[in-house]
């Protein structure tokens, strides 16, 4: 049937091929409609079986048409069915084990908190970064948080020298992980068998902000993901040498893909003071140009280049089995895209130097949790210039706080937490409650706190203290979310004693949701913040 309407058949002419159709010129159909009907021989009869084998022929190409389209339908279905299954294909899932659903915080409803990490993993990358064969570190971490109505999102920067308590966690196969009182945070990762699970716990204690989903990226990641997109644009407020990093750069702008981007995010020892600290607010730069090459309608209109990013992407990305197949990164994405880059808003987590170690770092008390405040009460940090007073309306005295919330009080924020030493009791009936308060303690700015010998079991949480150490007992309670007549003053206590904290069978669990329900929500970014907006095309790396 196709011969009849398209070949010629055997023997045909096929230098008279009409070039339009490729229909050889004697075998063309001229329709009825195109030409008048000439006298047929043999009457009426004969006129109307041409005129029926006419509408046959017709028929027959019309059905072969719709056989083609029919065909394009299906291929085209699997196409897409090739696709799903290809990126699918491409993705490593991690199912993470998180422990008890009541020591966690509290969930945060429609809003979105995804736990970014690049690992400095070197697994099958040889010697050219050094650390040949290592497993890597929570070496680049950012906690994404997407406002609930989606019209705002912030990325915290979490340093990987920050000092922070890791708590237990457990191995892909199951083997416990005893966690650790102190230690640097890039040791929640790839240390003792870690997984991301236990990065994310860290990042939950530590911030008291509840964590939905983790994306982890490798050194390679950046190398595939930028090249992609066809470049990431990038500055320079000075010339750039750094023999660790093998990044050179001339000052002034540039875009950069494959080594050289990740040489610009890896890049320390030749930008600001030389540590981490100036490192990151290159990655921000980084991420922000990244996030408007992909919004950018050279992206969106190509589709090269979205399959070439796609596959990258999943290629490159290893994330929670919560988010590990197309549909549902494809549901993140969304969430992401509907977010203005103008209101999208990178800030680093505010820290000092560790008194104990200069190569350290340690919370900026209350500036860190007046921060973790506001990004869990889904605040956004795009509006006010940051250094903006908090009105005292915001924080009521009497109020308890939230876990990692600013103290509400005067007097509360006075106290020199770091300094302060904390003697925890259990006084629960239940086994671990002390270090568990530790950690939450440490976490908050409490350095010195620590465990003695359990007591006897308590119904109620009370916070005891010497003459002179009222504030700084009403600071602790509040912090830990307890009522004022939790504390109360021990005369058997020393001007040089601290403050002794004794669980009672009220303080698992409870405490936390309680302090965590109750806190007011901080109105107002901390005083000298750390941030970039992600459509500041004018940061330069300095």
């Amino acid at each position: 049937m196709q011969q009849d309407i398209h070949d010629g058949g055997p023997g045909a002419d096929r230098h008279s091929a009409d070039p339009a159709r490729g229909i050889p010129a004697q075998r063309r159909h001229v329709p009825a409609e195109a030409a008048p009907e000439a006298p047929h021989p043999g009457g009426r009869a004969a006129r109307r079986r041409a005129r029926t084998a006419r509408r046959t022929r017709r028929r027959r190409v019309l059905k072969w048409t719709g056989g083609l389209a029919a065909f394009a339908l299906v291929a085209g279905c699997g196409g897409a069915y090739y696709a799903y299954q290809h990126f699918n294909n491409n993705i490593t899932a991690v199912k993470v084990q998180l422990g008890d659903e009541a020591e966690r915080p509290k969930p945060a409803g429609d809003a979105l908190n995804i736990l970014v990490i690049g690992t400095d993993s070197r697994e099958g990358l040889g010697r050219e970064y050094g650390d040949e064969g290592s497993s890597g570190h929570a070496d680049t971490t950012l906690l994404f948080h997407i406002a609930k109505d989606r019209s705002n999102a912030t990325a915290l920067s979490i340093p990987r020298d920050l000092m922070v308590p890791v708590p237990d966690c457990q191995a892909p196969d199951g083997k416990a992980i005893p966690g650790t009182a102190r230690t640097m945070f890039n040791n929640s990762l790839g240390q003792e068998g870690r997984d991301p699970g236990c990065t994310w716990k860290t990042v939950e204690k530590v911030t008291g902000i509840r964590v939905d989903h983790f994306v982890m990226v490798n050194f390679d990641a950046v190398k595939t993901l930028s090249t992609a997109v066809g470049g990431v644009e990038v500055c320079a407020a000075k010339d750039i040498n750094d023999p660790d990093s093998h990044l050179r750069m001339s000052k002034g702008r540039h875009v950069v893909q494959g080594d050289e981007a990740l040489a610009f995010v890896r890049t320390r020892h030749a930008v600001g003071l030389g540590g981490d600290l100036t490192r990151i607010p290159l990655q921000q730069q980084f991420i922000s140009s990244m996030i408007r090459s992909v919004k950018s309608s050279d992206t969106l209109t190509n589709p090269a280049k979205l399959w070439k990013l796609a596959d990258s992407a999943t290629k490159a990305l290893t994330v929670d089995s919560g988010i590990g197949s197309v549909d549902k990164l494809k549901d993140l994405a969304l969430d992401v895209s509907k977010v203005d880059t103008g209101k999208i808003t990178f800030a680093t987590v505010p820290v000092l130097d560790d008194p104990a170690d200069e190569n350290r770092l340690v919370l900026k008390q209350p500036d860190a949790a007046q921060l973790f405040s506001m990004v869990g009460g889904d605040r956004s940090l795009t509006g006010p210039a940051a250094g903006a007073e908090t009105p005292a309306a915001s924080a009521p005295a009497a109020a308890p706080a939230a876990s990692g919330s600013a103290a509400p009080t005067a007097a509360a924020a006075a106290v020199d937490a770091k300094e302060l030493r904390v003697t925890v009791r259990n006084g629960t009936g239940t086994p671990g409650q002390a270090q568990r308060t530790v950690d939450r303690l440490v976490a908050k700015g409490y350095a010195k706190a620590a465990t003695a010998a359990n007591a006897p079991v308590a119904a109620t949480t009370s916070v005891s203290h010497p003459a002179g150490k009222a504030a700084e007992a009403a600071a602790l309670a509040t912090a830990l979310g307890l009522p004022a007549d939790a504390v109360k003053a021990d005369p058997k206590l020393g001007a040089r004693d601290g403050l002794v904290l004794v669980l009672g069978k009220d303080a698992p669990a409870a405490a936390a949701a309680a302090e965590a329900a109750a806190a007011p929500v901080a109105s107002e970014a901390p005083k000298d913040l750390q941030r970039v907006q992600a459509d500041d095309i004018d940061a330069c790396a300095k």
